[in-house]
């Protein structure tokens, strides 16, 4: 059989649930899935130590970056829909290897994401709570705490998509009015610490940093006398960070077989999620440049909150608290979805355990694949926070992750020209949309790669590619059983029908 037919031979009853997610639904899961107000929280010192007041500059490229892969998908969706998304579509394009790796990429990313993300979440939940630094930072409560919300996300996830995306469109839809608020208070606050500037934008002045020498001088770190790139190369180092931000838009591709129309409307979900989630990190990150110091830039412990209590002092500033954690609960909730559906492809496709591409009678949802990923994340988080070496794993894999996302999205770019390859010349719009701009968007991620994993610690370094590397082992396994998914792709496959 060929893998192609895999699943659509599959027994009806053993079928994830159909028709379920209209283009809202699926929209907000792709921003849910890029947790604006949690990466702005995690991510935004980190691009500031890197570019300086450039971070709008930064994900204004990153972002257009990242327009292309989103429209290689819903391209590539067209021609097939399937839980496993990259997992599949570089396997007919490219090989079954490069196929493999990126889905196995995907898994490794978004479980490390959702072992370190617990902590925050945890932090988020008892700040609201306590004003007590001793309460908030105390390993049992975090633990006992971050395993609860957890486990929680979980059930939500195993007890059916429909209610799934109910939960989504509440959190969600308070985060980003949450944010906005504090973000149109922000514009509209007098003095601004820094005036608002186009040259944030500019291709040419953005700079990256070198941090640790003005740190050692103890000198301004923004100085531009301490950047170590311009323009181009500049965007490169802090394109990690920005992919980061954007990272998680791509759970409807991994929903589309529970999409009303998923051959259509799941890609549409992504695209207008992420235009979402576009416009909210540059209107937030304008906001932060004009109302922090460069001090607090560089050294916050919570960017957000810092924000806020500049905005609104006292307990009305702890609302944006609420978005944080709204956020955090529901990507952990979307990357637990990718990982999932992912593993069901798999396990229908044998190159995993069979018993993954099994779903619950009733609520339709991959229950073996969620059962064995909740116990693998929960093992884990537990070991990061009483065991440091598991603990400086987990640390050095937030670093890891951006090459993970930056190799199967650069695929996922590289194969919707394979795929429309005989259609590129067509016409101008097909040209640009189906060639030109993901080209661009997946060399632009493969320069990421080149321009960052040199700069990265031995640990992150490891943690990054040696969680890719072991993906060899199950392939290696299960291709010598015999699945279909590795055999000779064959032209149909390789070749979509605009």
């Amino acid at each position: 059989m060929a893998n192609s037919e895999v699943e659509e031979t599959q027994p009806q009853e053993n079928k994830l649930a159909s028709n379920v997610l209209g283009l809202f639904e699926s929209s907000i899961m792709g921003i849910a899935g890029s947790a604006p107000a949690y990466s702005i929280a995690a991510t935004t010192v980190t691009l500031a130590v890197t570019v300086g007041l450039y971070g709008p500059g930064e994900l204004l490229y990153s972002g257009i970056a990242m327009f292309g892969v989103v429209i290689a998908f819903h391209y590539m969706g067209k021609v097939r829909q399937n839980a496993g998304a990259t997992y599949v579509w570089v396997r007919n394009a490219l090989h079954p290897i490069l196929g493999y790796l990126a889905g196995w990429s995907l898994v490794t990313a978004s479980i490390i994401f959702g072992l370190v993300s617990t902590v925050p979440a945890s932090t988020g939940l008892l700040s609201l709570f306590s004003s007590s630094e001793k309460t908030i930072s105390n390993v049992h409560w975090t633990t006992l705490v971050g395993g609860l919300i957890f486990v929680f996300m979980v059930a939500i996830i195993a007890y059916g998509i429909e209610f799934t995306a109910k939960a989504q469109v509440i959190m969600t839809v308070v985060e980003l009015g949450l944010l906005w608020i504090f973000d149109i208070i922000a514009l509209l606050h007098h003095p601004h610490t820094h005036a608002f500037s186009w040259g944030w934008f500019s291709f040419n002045q953005i700079k990256a940093y070198s941090t640790p020498d003005a740190a050692a001088s103890g000198a301004n770190p923004f100085d531009a006398k301490y950047a170590v790139a311009h323009g181009l190369s500049a965007i490169l180092i802090g394109a990690v960070s920005g992919a980061f931000f954007y990272w998680g838009w791509d759970v409807t591709a991994n929903l589309n077989e529970e999409t009303k129309d998923g051959q259509d409307t799941a890609g549409r979900g992504g695209i207008v999620g992420i235009f979402f989630v576009f416009f909210t990190f540059l209107l937030t990150l304008i906001a932060i440049n004009m109302v922090l110091s460069d001090a607090t830039l560089h050294n916050s412990a919570s960017v957000l909150s810092d924000f806020a209590a500049v905005l609104i002092p006292g307990w009305f500033g702890k609302l944006i608290i609420v978005s944080v954690l709204l956020s955090t609960v529901a990507t952990i909730e979307t990357q637990m979805i990718q990982v999932t559906r992912t593993l069901f492809s798999m396990g229908r496709d044998f190159t995993m355990p069979g018993s993954f591409g099994q779903v619950h009678k009733k609520f339709r949802t991959p229950l073996n694949a969620t059962i064995f990923t909740t116990v693998f994340v929960m093992l884990f988080f537990i070991g990061s926070q009483f065991i440091s070496k598991v603990n400086d794993i987990a640390q050095a894999g937030v670093a890891a992750i951006g090459i993970q996302i930056c190799f199967y999205y650069a695929l996922a770019a590289i194969s919707v020209i394979v795929l429309y390859r005989h259609y590129l010349l067509k016409d101008f719009r097909t040209f640009v949309l189906v060639g030109l701009w993901p080209a661009l968007s997946g060399l632009f991620l493969i320069a990421v790669l080149f321009k960052v994993i040199p700069t990265l610690s031995h640990l992150a370094l490891w943690v990054g590619v040696g969680t890719v590397a072991i993906g060899v082992i199950p392939m290696t396994i299960f291709w010598r059983q015999g699945s279909t998914y590795f055999n000779k792709v064959t032209k149909e496959e390789r070749r979509a029908v605009l």
